[in-house]
């Protein structure tokens, strides 16, 4: 249904319209509309039918006439630290997928954690018409967001944000504190009682590191094992040099320790090399536990266990409370995370 139209002497293709679509399933413009905005009833039958039609003549809404008609550019707005973050670049791959399914676009932005950077995200700086922003930052302060004039609705997501949303502004994230001290169990139910911590920061620490230490240390005064300085293993950055050379240093320090709770994923693989280098069987010597789930780490030999941070979960829910911009609640919405246990050879929740 993509035609040629002359302009100019020249062949030009003709955009698909709604119209066209219509044309195909033998339907109403206005039908395809409902399927195209998520309004109205249509059956699930006609849906399939619909969505077939406008993949097979490749149909993309207007943007622009789209704003014009309801005050919605269809156009949603996405920041996180680093793209090179296993964990950023699946949760900006799940939101944009799941925005697809709704019919949205989706822009990326790469902060580095930069405050100012982060700043001008949420006064959506030198962007085109938004239907909303959403922001995981680093450093952005809880002052920052209360000066904030854009009035484009927006979501802030992952730990510091938890920390730094005042009144109005809508956070999603998980409890990082109880997942935290859930994976620490895990390990305690297995007989570990010399867990050592990877992620620790004692200068600049992120909200993730604090956090995450809070539920390690309720875990272990839960159960009765003392928190030993020895076991608490420093980082930089979260990435597999960090947690590498964390667990170098604990191995080379003599610290004797049979679990590793570590603070992210990424962590968990660069200790996995160390363990491996210095001859440590995992799990027969040393349990290992991660968070987030990521795509590499479930591929990873030896496996170890993880905590799932609900990336998929959060799309939704991050695109259902943008979806009503003018009731956006403001405050805490809590993603559920899941524990997903090593047995043997592979991941089970």
């Amino acid at each position: 249904m993509v035609g040629l139209v002359e302009h100019d002497g020249r062949a030009m293709m003709a955009r698909v319209t709604l119209a066209d679509v219509a044309a195909v399933v033998g339907v109403s413009a206005k039908t395809v509309s409902n399927v195209v905005n998520g309004t109205g009833w249509v059956s699930d039958d006609m849906r399939a039918r619909i969505l077939a039609a406008i993949r097979e003549l490749d149909y993309r809404p207007n943007l622009a006439a789209r704003q014009l008609r309801g005050g919605s550019s269809g156009l949603l707005a996405l920041a996180v630290p680093d793209l090179r973050e296993p964990y950023f670049a699946e949760f900006a791959a799940q939101f944009v997928a799941t925005a697809q399914e709704r019919r949205q676009t989706v822009l990326i932005a790469q902060t580095g954690g930069d405050r100012a950077a982060e700043m001008a995200f949420a006064e959506a700086e030198g962007m085109p018409a938004l239907d909303g922003l959403v922001l995981s930052p680093l450093s952005i302060t809880k002052a920052d967001l209360e000066e904030r004039r854009s009035r484009t609705p927006m979501v802030v997501v992952g730990e510091h944000g938890r920390a730094v949303v005042p009144a109005g502004i809508t956070h999603v994230g998980i409890d990082n504190v109880a997942a935290a001290h859930a994976a620490t169990d895990y390990l305690i139910s297995r007989g570990r009682t010399r867990i050592a911590a990877v992620g620790v920061q004692h200068e600049g620490s992120t909200a993730t590191s604090r956090q995450r230490f809070v539920g390690y240390r309720q875990a272990l005064a839960g159960a009765g094992i003392p928190l030993l300085e020895p076991l608490l293993c420093p980082v930089g950055p979260f990435n597999r040099a960090e947690g590498s050379r964390a667990v170098d240093a604990l191995i080379e320090r003599g610290a004797a320790f049979d679990a590793l709770m570590c603070f992210n994923d990424t962590l968990a693989l660069g200790a996995l090399y160390s363990l491996g280098a210095h001859g440590v069987a995992v799990p027969r010597d040393v349990d290992v536990i991660g968070f987030d789930d990521i795509e590499e780490g479930r591929f990873s030999i030896p496996p170890f266990a993880t905590v799932d941070s609900g990336v998929e979960a959060a799309s939704r829910m991050i695109l259902d409370l943008l979806a009503a911009p003018a009731e956006l609640p403001g405050g805490h919405h809590e993603v559920p995370f899941r524990l997903m246990r090593c047995e043997g050879e592979r991941i089970r929740a």
